[in-house]
């Protein structure tokens, strides 16, 4: 039987009960160098997260997150049955670069303010008209939250789909007390916000996958 190998037990079960709560059939990914392992996951809104806590772990494995929970709030060290072949993203570079601090009293603000705005518009429409709940939350969620600007190079966009997703993993740290700063970092394609408990990441631009075609055998 393999060991899941978490010695960061709490930080990592916070992690995992923040993710399932968001989607409790969610994959995660555990990710282990130097005696140290990455919990990483796919948010509903297309955004990437990722805690880092002590342990050696399994290596490289995909479980069932809520399985895992499971495990773990039971105080057992076993790792749940691998799902290797749901885990279907890419993930960022590993070598990043620190764009620009931002304050976390900001980043829960700007949060804190779209999820109004998804509640008034959900309950009221716009000028008087129903509008779809999923077309107004994804509308918001591709604005542009925050723009800043490094030393050198272009400006960044920050997606509120970023900024949702450290909000509701609780990245910027425990409900009640002040938010952590945070940063926002690049690596080539990728935009990411790096607070004090987790990480998320969101590609800038898509690329597009082009497949072979392949000749009929009736031509």
């Amino acid at each position: 039987m393999t060991g899941h190998g978490l010695l960061g037990v709490p930080d990592a079960g916070a992690f995992l009960a923040r993710l399932t709560r968001l989607d409790p059939s969610a994959p995660v990914r555990l990710r282990s160098t130097g005696g140290r392992t990455a919990l990483w996951a796919h948010l509903p809104w297309d955004v990437l997260v990722t805690r880092e806590v002590a342990g050696a772990g399994p290596g490289d494995a995909t479980v069932s997150a809520s399985d895992l929970l499971a495990v773990l709030a039971a105080g057992g060290d076993r790792l749940p049955e691998r799902r290797d072949t749901q885990w279907r993203w890419a993930l960022p570079p590993a070598a990043s670069q620190a764009v620009e601090s931002v304050a976390g009293a900001e980043l829960a603000r700007l949060a804190t303010a779209a999820a109004g705005t998804l509640r008034e518009i959900s309950a009221g429409g716009v000028s008087g008209r129903a509008v779809g709940q999923r077309a107004v939350r994804d509308a918001l969620l591709d604005h542009v939250a925050l723009v800043v600007t490094p030393d050198s190079g272009s400006p960044v966009e920050v997606s509120q789909r970023l900024v949702q997703a450290v909000a509701r993993m609780g990245f910027l740290g425990p409900r009640g007390s002040e938010p952590a700063e945070a940063r926002v970092r690049v690596a080539v394609s990728w935009v990411g916000i790096s607070a004090p408990y987790g990480v998320a990441w969101r590609q800038s631009v898509h690329k597009l996958t082009v497949m072979p075609m392949v000749s009929h055998p009736k031509g």
